[in-house]
């Protein structure tokens, strides 16, 4: 059961989605749950939106989005054995303001989902080997994943705290449960990174995997290559190069932009390398590196090429 958050925009459901696809080019079956319907982990296998109900989206890769509705219907059926008919109507506006006011409930639809499809797989009557929750972003998932124990403080018994005992049990086990984090080599989500990081270390007892930082940018040139370029933007050297290549306004513009480019590349790299540096000054955790992708669709094709990436990092 691997979890998956980050800052918003980072890439967390791309990640999400390769994972899936090297779990599934490793022959495992694979169920990825979409916590946000508005979500767009679909896109990335170029498969229709999808619901309630898990599809496969790819040979190995089935997809769901939860609906907090269809969780609660399908938690009254499968453990009140109360039986439910079509919707639910006054009682899910009632259980949807019981999840807004109270902490904790709607996280425990989803996480208690999540927790039930391991655990029926655990037990033989799923057959998933890996579960994947593209999770929620780093300001709200400390509360998703804390919510069995939001339960626990509200309920002292009954079956409710006994089934939030089995979900918690799952989730703070090593060798099945792990929180990863997705970020970019950039200030705020370092930042919320390493922040996110020490909060799950002091507030929860979730397993933290591994970080993934996404985007990282290739190293174009050597030091060597950068003294030469800042040389060559010397206006008497840039006349020379001008000449060398045929004269005119159009090619003095387009070796002033060459150059200009050049100074931004070296100075974008060194930004995020401090930033990468103060990352794993701070998080002793593994990490991986993803390729900045200079590509403008984010389609199946993408989604493969970061599976490729992350296999490289895997090792696999």
């Amino acid at each position: 059961m691997l979890f998956f958050s980050g800052k918003g925009g980072v890439g967390k459901s791309t990640v999400t989605a390769a994972m899936a696809l090297l779990a599934a080019q490793q022959g495992k079956r694979v169920l990825v749950v979409d916590v946000d319907a508005k979500g767009n982990l679909t896109d990335l296998f170029e498969h229709e939106p999808v619901g309630f109900k898990p599809v496969e989206v790819h040979p190995g890769v089935h997809v769901m989005t939860m609906h907090t509705e269809e969780s609660l219907q399908e938690y009254l059926r499968l453990n009140l054995r109360v039986p439910v008919l079509g919707r639910i109507g006054p009682l899910a506006r009632a259980l949807d303001f019981v999840a807004t006011a109270a902490p904790g409930v709607k996280e425990i639809l989803t996480v208690g989902k999540v927790c039930w499809e391991v655990r029926e797989s655990i037990e033989g009557r799923a057959d998933w080997d890996v579960v994947l929750v593209d999770a929620a972003a780093t300001g709200h998932i400390v509360a998703q994943l804390g919510a069995p124990e939001a339960i626990r403080d509200l309920v002292s018994v009954g079956p409710v705290r006994a089934q939030t005992e089995w979900m918690s049990d799952l989730m703070h086990d090593p060798a099945v449960t792990a929180l990863n984090v997705v970020t970019t080599p950039e200030e705020m989500p370092v930042n919320e990174t390493i922040e996110l990081v020490g909060r799950v270390r002091s507030e929860l007892q979730v397993p933290l995997g591994a970080v993934i930082v996404n985007r990282v940018l290739p190293e174009l040139f050597t030091h060597a290559d950068e003294e030469t370029f800042e040389a060559m933007r010397d206006p008497a050297a840039v006349n020379r190069l001008v000449d060398a290549l045929g004269g005119g306004p159009d090619v003095a513009r387009g070796t002033t932009a060459v150059l200009d480019a050049a100074r931004m590349a070296v100075s974008l790299r060194r930004t995020r390398a401090g930033h990468l540096a103060e990352l794993r000054r701070a998080v002793d955790l593994p990490t991986l590196f993803l390729p900045y992708l200079f590509v403008r669709e984010h389609g199946l094709r993408v989604t493969r090429m970061v599976a490729e990436a992350l296999g490289e990092e895997l090792g696999l």
